[in-house]
């Protein structure tokens, strides 16, 4: 079946022309201009902000006038993953998409359903002419992923609107009422060059799902700079491990799924017989869950110096001593993690070293507690440490008017209560929030499974659950 075939038509037609648009992170020029020429087509009033966010008015339609406005938020940028074997450029290609049952997917890239289903279904709203709603203000805001610098941007006093509803969420049954925030540490060090004193081994780690930093750091997925962490420190004990590169990881926020390591041993055989005890275990420890898990320890050949002995050690014990994964569950909310951190991105290069690591959390004080951890395990090992990026989490208010339209229409439609919930994602409401900070707001979205990962795929039954969800909450919007 193709896209063009799948009901709601309007929402699929306008998430393939949003898909055909090229829109990284940082780079979202193409997507903007995009975006503004849709509102100028419609006749609403388009503006762009000085950072980059696209705003679109539309107002009410009849009968509708004497209802609180909304604003409908949606991020433009997606994550640019995709496999090891597939030639793609994220900068200059869109995005190629099939249908899997009842699953829409990419071909070996992510699909960027997070947020494009949102986008799609802002723009299928404001072209229609026969979905009743209140004034609107359509909210497309830039560099969610990488800095969430549109909602950062975005002035006080930019929107009129009295309730939000972002559309960023990943289960159809869960209403979100507040997030986590979040903070990167960035490690770094330049260490001397040397040549390589033994022989000269290669360690790879792929296969792994990857998946959300966030949404997904609590399901025991593997990470390959955790593993490549362990694989190293093997062979610390019998071994001299000179470190010559390692290139594993890629975004903060996507949870890693491949790496290598090329460093020297003083004995080849014996490090590989040792680390492969430790794949071994590895193997043992995943097999429920990196059912592709591949890791591969083999003699190589390189011309490329190393560092010492003594500065690979640290770097070996910084990895296997830097926390990842979940830091404390809530205490608060059943089931909600509070604290975690992703060790997102390990590259050293021509001796030169940086660690890239998103820690969140849904109270300031553990987030700060999680990022101090890193820092202090980084120093200990010579390493400058920098926080950077640092954004708000969203403080739950479970008793909003908003909230509570919405929990008797999922009632009454679907028969069963909706999941009122805070995330551990880091969605943009709080920063939008603190300048806002009177403004109902509330999170929800279709059924988006391995965001951020090439396994990325949204259920074709449930967006046609939350295309009708919507329509029906901008139909009973309360009066004002």
């Amino acid at each position: 079946m193709e896209l063009s075939q799948l009901e709601p038509q309007i929402i699929w037609k306008n998430f393939s022309a949003l898909n055909s648009v090229p829109r990284p992170s940082k780079k979202e020029e193409k997507v903007i201009e995009f975006i503004k020429n849709f509102g100028e087509k419609l006749s609403l009033e388009t503006r762009v902000d000085e950072v980059g966010n696209v705003i679109i008015k539309k107002p009410a339609t009849s009968g509708m006038e004497d209802r609180k406005s909304i604003i409908l938020q949606s991020h433009l940028d997606m994550v640019c993953q995709k496999n090891n074997d597939v030639n793609f450029d994220f900068e200059t290609e869109g995005i190629q998409m099939e249908v899997v049952g009842d699953w829409v997917k990419a071909k070996g890239t992510t699909l960027g359903a997070d947020n494009g289903l949102g986008v799609a279904s802002i723009m299928s709203i404001l072209e229609s002419n026969d979905i009743p709603h209140p004034a609107l203000e359509a909210l497309f805001t830039i560099d969610e992923e990488t800095g969430m610098t549109g909602a950062f941007g975005l002035k006080p006093g930019e929107l009129e609107g009295q309730i939000l509803l972002n559309l960023d969420t990943e289960e159809d049954d869960e209403i979100d009422i507040g997030c986590a925030g979040g903070i990167d540490v960035t490690a770094s060090q330049n260490y001397g060059l040397q040549d390589a004193k033994g022989q000269i081994v290669k360690i790879t780690v792929k296969g792994l799902q990857g998946g959300h930093s966030g949404m997904d750091i609590h399901k025991g997925f593997g990470n390959s700079n955790v593993l490549l962490g362990r694989l190293l420190y093997s062979g610390l004990e019998n071994q001299i491990i000179q470190l010559i590169s390692i290139d594993s990881g890629s975004l903060r926020n996507a949870i890693p799924r491949e790496g290598n390591a090329v460093l020297s041993v003083r004995n080849a055989v014996e490090f590989i017989e040792q680390a492969n005890e430790m794949k071994f275990a590895i193997m043992q420890e995943f097999e429920s869950v990196e059912k592709d898990l591949l890791i591969n320890i083999e003699n190589f050949t390189s011309a490329e110096k190393a560092i010492s002995e003594e500065d690979s050690k640290k770097i070996i014990l910084a990895l296997k001593s830097a926390h990842n994964g979940v830091y404390r569950m809530s205490p608060d909310v059943e089931d909600l993690v509070e604290a975690s951190n992703n060790i997102a991105r390990v590259e050293l290069k021509n001796g030169g070293l940086k660690i890239l690591n998103l820690s969140r959390s849904s109270v300031d004080s553990s987030k700060y507690a999680v990022a101090e951890q890193l820092k202090s395990v980084y120093e200990l090992a010579g390493m400058e440490v920098e926080f950077n990026g640092s954004y708000p989490g969203w403080k739950p208010k479970p008793g909003s008017e908003i909230v509570q339209v919405m929990e008797k229409i999922y009632e009454k439609d679907f028969g069963e209560k909706p999941q009122v919930v805070a995330c551990h994602a880091g969605l943009e409401c709080g920063i939008i929030g603190a300048n806002y900070p009177e403004m109902e707001m509330v999170s929800f979205g279709p059924t988006i499974r391995g965001a951020h990962s090439p396994d990325e795929k949204a259920s074709i039954p449930s967006v046609q659950k939350y295309w009708g969800f919507l329509k029906e909450i901008l139909a009973n919007i309360p009066m004002k």
